[in-house]
């Protein structure tokens, strides 16, 4: 059993060992944060969508500024007109019904037409709509914090798992050259036919040994896999190693705090709350917006036209319009009413449904939050008690160890009590490391879920 539990321990966490002459690298836990911020492609196809919303938001206040201004022009080659009469001129020609087509001249045709609508009052449902899209935005943005927040933590634990593993690998090298001492004695005393080896607990110890071996062979292997992954973190090439700036895995120090403390701290703080809240904003402005489109808008229009065509005289008579060679203008109030009540209504109705929707979920995220933070405050509280209570254990197991050590030098103890205390204590040692990565995990968790810093609590700034 207490080989399983040594064997589990080990491989649990894989360390990282650099086998060729490389450039070392010491990076801090910020440092490393960072480079793997920066290289991470999920925050920018997060980064996309905070541009998106922002884009919508120019969208929606472009509608508020000349919304419809269209220019157009068309082109072409028409015939002249020629009229028998010579009692008119060329701007009477509309008296003449017998005009006809010149089919000998033939001129080129020019129009241009301008047409521009501005919304003068549309009863909010603009600015609504702007304030909607602004909402959107924020949601984006803290939806953008949640998912760098969780990277973050993702990073942070890898970098604490290096500096866990760089330990193990230390002490497997220390208990490697303690099980070559002991076999060494071992080996002295079967030549020498001692009164008090026991063949029995040699074979014991050499099974113990292959199992190690094999064990260790394992981590190694393990460690090799966690160096690949931090040079994939931190795009590292062949000629560098990245190793953590600590050689040891130490507790945070940070109190661990009431519970309420936490509490308040994420339904304040949690970026999923801010990204929900803005989105109940959004939905009531896009609400207001929505019902502000049952009421008529005013708004002012303007259009002008000119055409030309110089072998088509232009009319003098302001009610004959010579469409191959006029100027006009105008401009005047709109009154808009969409009449479809119906549709609106249901529009109406459905920004309701999606305003109710986005209250309920703010209320079920805080329902979540509240389990959540139960479950990280029950695992560091029980996290930071295993941690005192292996450190007592293992000052035991040293003066064990050390006991059985005096005996056996001496004479008067037995292999198996001297390898059954350094095991012991081996592991205690190993269990040590693992309790305070787990204490520091689980504090970390713990800020996560609260919506709290999460590095000042590595660098003493709780």
């Amino acid at each position: 059993m207490k080989k399983t539990t040594f064997v589990l321990v080990l491989l649990l966490f894989f360390c990282s060992y650099g086998t060729f002459a490389q450039d070392t690298v010491r990076v801090s836990m910020q440092e490393f944060i960072e480079r793997g911020i920066e290289n991470a492609s999920q925050l920018d196809y997060e980064q996309q969508k905070i541009h998106l919303a922002e884009n919508q938001i120019d969208q929606v206040n472009a509608k508020r500024y000349l919304p419809s201004f269209e220019f157009s022009t068309q082109h072409g080659v028409v015939p002249g007109v020629v009229s028998q009469r010579d009692d008119l001129s060329e701007d009477e020609y509309y008296l003449d019904p017998n005009l006809k087509n010149d089919w000998e001249d033939w001129a080129v045709f020019t129009r241009a037409e301008v047409s521009a609508a501005q919304p003068l009052f549309t009863w909010g449902a603009l600015s609504n709509a702007v304030k909607a899209a602004k909402s959107a935005a924020v949601a984006a943005k803290e939806q953008f914090e949640q998912q760098k927040s969780d990277l973050e933590v993702r990073l942070i634990e890898l970098y604490q798992s290096h500096i866990l593993t760089n330990e193990i690998m230390r002490l497997l090298e220390e208990a490697t050259n303690t099980i070559k001492d002991i076999e060494k004695q071992l080996e002295e005393k079967q030549e020498e036919g001692a009164e008090d080896f026991d063949e029995s607990d040699f074979f014991k110890f050499r099974i113990f040994k292959s199992e190690f071996a094999s064990r260790a062979a394992e981590v190694r292997e393990s460690a090799q896999m966690t160096r690949r992954i931090w040079n994939y973190v931190l795009q590292a090439g062949e000629d560098t190693l990245f190793i953590p700036e600590e050689s040891f895995l130490d507790p945070v120090t940070g109190e661990l705090r009431e519970f309420d403390y936490y509490r308040m701290n994420a339904v304040s703080n949690r970026s999923e709350i801010k990204a929900i809240e803005a989105g109940m904003n959004a939905a009531e402005y896009g609400l207001e917006a929505e019902k502000s489109r049952n009421y008529p808008a005013l708004v002012l229009g303007m259009s002008g036209s000119f055409a030309n065509t110089p072998n088509r005289p232009r009319q003098s008579n302001p009610f004959i319009i010579n469409n191959a060679n006029y100027l006009s203008a105008s401009f005047g109030l709109i009154i808009r009413q969409n009449l479809d009540f119906l549709s609106m209504n249901a529009n109406v109705e459905r920004r309701q449904l999606q305003y109710r929707q986005t209250k309920y979920l703010r209320e079920a995220a805080v329902d979540g939050i509240e389990l959540e933070l139960n479950e990280a405050y029950k695992n560091a509280s029980l996290s930071k008690t295993k941690v005192e209570n292996t450190d007592e254990a293992l000052l035991i197991s040293k003066k064990w160890l050390r006991q059985e050590q005096l005996d056996y030098d001496f004479d008067i103890g037995n292999t198996k009590d001297l390898i059954d205390a350094m095991k012991k204590e081996l592991e205690l040692r190993v269990q040590k490391r693992r309790d305070i990565y787990d204490f520091n995990t689980d504090m970390l968790e713990l800020h996560r879920k609260s919506g709290l810093p999460l590095t000042p609590i590595f660098n003493n700034e709780d």
